[in-house]
């Protein structure tokens, strides 16, 4: 219990703390220390991929819970109870060498990416909307970027202080710490039941399912980027050890961009935006596989962070939105798709890059997927409008 209420800036700031915890250390930390583990524990590129596949398995797992549980107060007390395992599962990882180890702390890793991502933006959205505040998630996801920021600096400076790859998980772990108070000490409050309880039409069956298929081919272009930023970098000859620098990048352009969706949406609508940001994220991703280039990686680099963290919250919002009787339920079983997406991509791209000896494949082949992403958008927008009409 809260001895007072709770501020909107107190909310939002205690939910980015627990997004830095729950994907910025329990996921983005394996981003740059994947090339470390690769050249001192022997962590092969598909494993690499493997790990990332179980990752989000876990992931999707925590999002089928989310699609279930319909108790506001059991979705806040899973929430709460990620927090904390984030820490843990990062310390995990640098137990030994034993792959079920990591795999093991990958999966946990994936359900606390859940709680943060789905179960406490469905809370914060909710308190958002029932506090009378603008029901946007660009405040909220600042806490991608920023974990991005944590990450690449984290590993940056621990490497420069010659910490090897256990030494580093362990001191992302203490890291967090930091996180931890403001996230526990501000978390949302349990929505009252008549909230949670309240009657809701929500979109139409083929919205949703366009929608669907649309956020299942963000879950591609964003799991590749996540996975193999940092190694696709450094298998560069002339970028080898800049690989953590162009990750900062990502986190350093994702961080500003959840302010400039939301308004991009406030002129174009929901989907028009995310039309722009798919187009903008298919560029980014082609752009290493026309060029070896430091420029070419690096805009790519800039282009996917500019434009995930817009993408993730202005999907998320909309359904949201839709679904005020419970957002985080509605935002859950949106995101099963991306989920999807993400268990797939990692271990396919993993065995790509081997087969081929290279990542221009698997790139050219998320840009394909974006586009599609793209062709999804525009029936849902002309869905919409056509609902307009018979509405």
């Amino acid at each position: 219990m809260h001895a007072r209420p709770l501020q909107a800036w107190q909310v939002l700031a205690g939910g980015i703390c627990a997004l830095v915890l729950t994907i910025g250390l329990a996921r983005f930390a394996y981003t740059p220390l994947l090339p470390l583990m690769q050249t001192q524990a022997g962590l092969g590129v598909a494993d690499g991929g493997l790990l990332a596949a179980v990752n989000y398995a876990g992931y999707m797992s925590g999002a089928l819970l989310a699609a279930w549980i319909e108790s506001p107060v059991w979705r806040q007390r899973l929430y709460v109870l990620g927090l904390p395992l984030a820490l843990l599962i990062t310390a995990l990882m640098a137990a030994g060498t034993q792959f079920p180890v990591w795999a093991l702390s990958r999966f946990l890793g994936g359900l606390c990416g859940a709680a943060g991502m789905l179960l406490g933006s469905g809370l914060v959205l909710g308190w958002l909307m029932r506090a009378g505040h603008r029901p946007e998630l660009g405040l909220y996801f600042i806490g991608l970027g920023l974990g991005i920021v944590v990450s690449a600096l984290g590993a940056l400076g621990m490497g420069s202080a010659g910490l090897g790859w256990q030494g580093q998980w362990l001191g992302f772990a203490l890291l967090g710490l930091a996180f931890l108070l403001p996230a526990w000490r501000w978390r949302p409050p349990v929505p009252p039941a008549a909230a949670a309880s309240a009657a809701s039409a929500g979109p139409s069956r083929r919205w949703l399912l366009l929608m669907l298929a649309a956020y299942f081919c963000a879950g591609w272009g964003f799991v590749i980027n996540a996975t193999f930023t940092v190694a696709i970098v450094e298998r560069q000859p002339l970028l080898a050890g800049q690989g953590p620098w162009a990750w900062l990048l990502v986190g350093l352009a994702a961080t500003p961009a959840v302010f400039l969706w939301d308004r991009v949406a406030r002129r174009l609508g929901d989907l028009g935006a995310l039309l722009l940001a798919f187009a903008l994220q298919a560029v980014g991703v082609v752009l290493p596989a026309l060029s070896g280039s430091l420029l070419a990686a690096l805009a790519g680099a800039v282009l996917y962070g500019a434009t995930f963290i817009g993408i993730v919250s202005l999907t998320l919002a909309s359904v949201g939105r839709r679904s005020p009787g419970n957002p985080g339920k509605a935002m859950a079983r949106l995101t099963l798709s991306y989920g999807a997406a993400q268990v797939s991509a990692p271990a396919l791209t993993g065995h790509l890059v081997e087969a081929s000896g290279s990542f221009a494949p698997a790139l050219w082949l998320t840009g394909a997927v974006l586009l599609l992403g793209m062709a999804a958008l525009v029936a849902a927008l002309r869905e919409e409008a056509r609902g307009r009409r018979l509405g």
